[in-house]
């Protein structure tokens, strides 16, 4: 009896690994994911975690690259040209469908030349002002810039901070300048001194700071209160501008396969490392949101972003560099 126990269990086990390895027949032994930013910053860091997640899941080697530069178009780029294997992967944030919006020409065609993979994680871009500040609330802030047309200024590097803010400019009716910065660090420094009323960043980098009472957290634009600051409303809840969202997020793509076996395996397996819990719980500690977009659902959401941002940017009247 223990013998054919054992056996059964034996047999389960081997066809577990079985079933495993033909679910993962198409891909190669070792997968490289480009993130086309420096190492450190919340994509590099979110890119480490999908990595370390699908090599266990997929027994597989998958390791990151950082080729940063350009607006991440250098890896971005480098992703676009390689073969739709399975083999070269890119991990980018909302630069991905940002950027496009805010340059004429790139080095690829964003909708053409990449195929959706999943949506990692989303994480609220927050509101700050210095502490000194006199708006106490979100409404306080536009009171303000209404009765001091362009008056007020906010700062950022560009990309999906800056279009946060023109977005929030746009439904609120205010005239606030953009003061363009060579690094969203210098634009936090001059928030915590004093020389820069408010900037818009993301939460995981934003939290630290708050926590030190060097700035003020309004709000979050994200479209529900951020589980990290349930206190913290959001913008559209604070301001009575109902469907503004500006959150940051963060996804996986490949060169352009739409539909093939590669995809559809590297979808099936990032939406089994998003379901695991302990990768849940090292992006909740991020202040971001687990992503549940796979395939076909994340492919529509990336090409919804697309049209949204281009429309921010039209409306706002930003020339295309």
């Amino acid at each position: 009896m223990k013998r054919g126990i054992k056996g059964f269990v034996s047999g389960a086990v081997m066809l577990l690994a079985s079933l495993q390895l033909a679910s993962a027949q198409n891909l190669p032994q070792q997968i490289k994911i480009i993130v086309p930013f420096p190492p450190g910053g919340p994509t590099d860091v979110f890119a480490r975690y999908i990595a370390q997640g699908l090599s266990e899941n997929l027994k597989r080697t998958v390791f990151v690259e950082n080729r940063a530069g350009a607006n991440g178009t250098i890896g971005g780029e480098q992703v676009a040209r390689a073969a739709p294997d399975g083999a070269t992967l890119l991990f980018n944030a909302t630069h991905q469908v940002i950027t496009p919006a805010l340059f004429k020409k790139l080095p690829y065609d964003t909708e053409k030349d990449f195929t959706a993979i999943g949506l990692a994680a989303t994480v609220p871009n927050a509101l700050v002002v210095n502490p000194s500040f006199e708006a106490k609330t979100v409404g306080e802030l536009i009171a303000i810039a209404k009765k001091d047309p362009g008056k007020l200024s906010f700062g950022s590097f560009g990309g999906a901070n800056h279009l946060a803010g023109e977005l929030f400019k746009h439904m609120a009716g205010v005239n606030i300048v953009h003061i363009p910065y060579k690094g969203a660090a210098p634009a936090m420094n001059d928030v915590v001194a004093g020389h820069l009323p408010m900037m818009f960043d993301s939460l995981p980098t934003v939290l630290p700071v708050a926590e030190g009472g060097r700035v003020r957290i309004l709000a979050v634009t994200s479209a529900e209160r951020s589980k990290s600051l349930p206190d913290i409303p959001t913008i559209a809840e604070a301001a009575n501008l109902p469907g503004y969202e500006a959150k940051a997020w963060f996804g996986l793509f490949m060169p352009a396969a739409e539909g093939s076996p590669v995809q559809k395996e590297l979808s099936k397996a990032m939406a089994e490392v998003l379901a695991r819990k302990d990768i849940q719980d090292k992006f909740i500690a991020l202040g971001a949101t687990p992503g549940t977009l796979t395939g076909d659902d994340f492919t529509k959401f990336v090409h919804a972003e697309l049209k949204k941002w281009r429309k921010v940017v039209d409306e706002a009247g930003i020339e295309r560099q």
